[in-house]
């Protein structure tokens, strides 16, 4: 890309035949205003800093605007979210059917974790423990696979006229890049990566990527702090180059580290026992002191700050809270309510009923459970395999009933599995594509339709000039039990 000098400022050219060099160099000039403008103006940026200038992010661009539309979307909906409700508390999907379910029952946001996508969801098809050896792109895959879910159910019930739980099937998504898979440059392309996909929010820890640990593991390494803030401006700034207000988390996991790869940054000698490790690694005090103090340097750069913690221990975390609020006293924070903890060990049972309500008065205003995916797969995987070993087919039966009586209940719609996935809109397409005339429709005359069903599943006809009526979804009404009882044939 050629470029015109404007004083020491180069202008990139479009080399728009509409446009002359100088129109150039004024929209350049202008697009640039604006975008400083919005930095120092709009509240989507109170308490956000950035070492670099809108001429940089211009610069990075390139000639064509492309459109991140459920990224920019999610992290709309996402912000407005935080500011709005006490508190957004989310679990962790490893499918995208998962997604559907949290929705489903009325879920907000949806969190993508890296050790699920490690132990069951990576590109490599391996099951990893959490120390970042899965390829870099897998969880920006389960974002798209996430997203591609959620859109189905969306084609699925637009088509139907219904309107989705919450008015949308897009929640936003919260996406784990671990430490960034390598430095700042590989930080920048995995937040380029994520935006793509369709992440609303990611996170960034500062581990070693090389050595990095599940934060409920022992020997992580801790980059230095200087290292750690320069990720977060690099994933900043890949998100402002690719113009999405996309959130930025940052993580410490100083509280449980003792190591460290260098002692350059003044900040991080006070914690250095003056020791060293065989690889080299300065042996640190972790403590929450520690984390405090990384969580103060990272403030002014990220969005919301999460501390990972050992426990669930609210002294603990309101220590955190205070110290960060002391300076700054709008930055939120995020908390890892971790299947690690033996909750019921660490807690009776009404402190753990009241415990993200406490945490929310604290300014913990996302609150998730990473893990929840996996063990939810696992346990109800388990229990009907144990159970069908036993018992056969009543033991599915069961099941089946269990599903039917929450679609009653609550809405569930997997029971109707065909629906579910999409057979009934795709026959939707192809009686447009044929004019209403295709024989080979699948729903109409299938197992589900005859048994699943008292009165049978229809396809609305789209080829009528009639406008359909939107409904609010409702749970299906309910079906004999005679018929309620009959297998899918699947």
């Amino acid at each position: 890309m050629s470029a015109h000098e404007n004083g020491s400022r180069k202008i990139p050219q479009t080399h728009s035949p509409l446009m002359s060099a100088e129109e150039q160099i004024g929209q350049y000039a202008l697009a640039q205003d604006c975008l400083t403008y919005d930095w120092r103006h709009n509240s989507r940026w109170n308490g956000i800093e950035r070492p670099y200038t809108a001429g940089d992010v211009l610069g990075l661009r390139g000639s064509i605007h492309i459109e991140h539309t459920l990224a920019r979307l999610g992290a709309e909906r996402l912000w407005e979210l935080l500011q709005t409700e006490p508190y957004v508390n989310s679990l962790g999907a490893m499918t995208g059917n998962q997604a559907v379910q949290q929705v489903q029952a009325g879920l907000k946001a949806i969190y993508v974790s890296g050790w699920q996508v490690a132990a069951d969801a990576n590109n490599a098809g391996q099951m990893y423990p959490d120390q970042s050896l899965y390829p870099a792109d897998s969880v920006p895959n389960l974002c798209r696979r996430i997203n591609s879910a959620l859109q189905r159910a969306d084609q699925v019930h637009h088509a139907e006229g219904k309107v989705a739980p919450g008015q949308t099937w897009f929640a936003p998504l919260v996406a784990d890049a671990e430490a960034g898979f390598g430095g700042t440059l590989n930080t920048f392309e995995l937040m380029k990566g994520m935006i793509e996909a369709g992440a609303a929010c990611v996170h960034f820890e500062d581990q070693l990527s090389s050595a990095k640990k599940c934060g409920h593991l022992g020997g992580k390494v801790l980059v230095s702090t200087t290292e750690a803030v320069q990720k977060l401006v690099a994933a900043r700034l890949a998100a402002d180059v690719m113009g999405v207000p996309t959130l930025v988390m940052a993580r410490t996991d100083a509280n449980s580290a003792h190591l460290l790869t260098s002692d350059i940054d003044a900040r991080d000698r006070e914690f250095c026992t003056g020791e060293r490790t065989p690889e080299g690694f300065f042996r640190i005090r972790g403590g929450i002191e520690s984390a405090i103090a990384r969580g103060l340097a990272y403030a002014p750069y990220a969005d919301l700050l999460w501390c990972e913690t050992s426990e669930p221990n609210l002294e603990e975390a309101r220590r955190f809270a205070d110290a960060i609020h002391e300076k700054y006293p709008e930055k939120m924070l995020a908390y890892n309510c971790s299947p690690s903890f033996n909750w019921r060990k660490k807690l009776d049972e009404q402190a753990i009923a009241r415990f993200q309500t406490e945490l929310a008065g604290m300014g913990y205003k996302f609150q998730f459970v990473t893990l929840a995916g996996f063990h939810a797969l696992n346990l109800s995987m388990f229990e009907l395999a144990r159970q069908y070993k036993e018992s056969g087919m009543a033991a599915y039966s069961a099941l089946q009933e269990k599903e039917f009586a929450s679609e009653r209940a609550h809405g569930y719609q997997a029971a109707k599995h065909q629906r579910f996935v999409g057979t009934g809109y795709f026959d939707q397409v192809q009686q447009v594509i044929s004019g209403g005339l295709a024989s080979t429709t699948a729903l109409a005359e299938s197992t589900e339709a005859e048994q699943f069903s008292a009165g049978g599943i229809s396809a609305p006809k789209l080829h009528s000039n009639k406008p359909r009526a939107i409904v609010q979804e409702q749970p299906f009404p309910d079906m004999p039990h005679e018929e309620m009882l009959q297998p899918s044939g699947d």
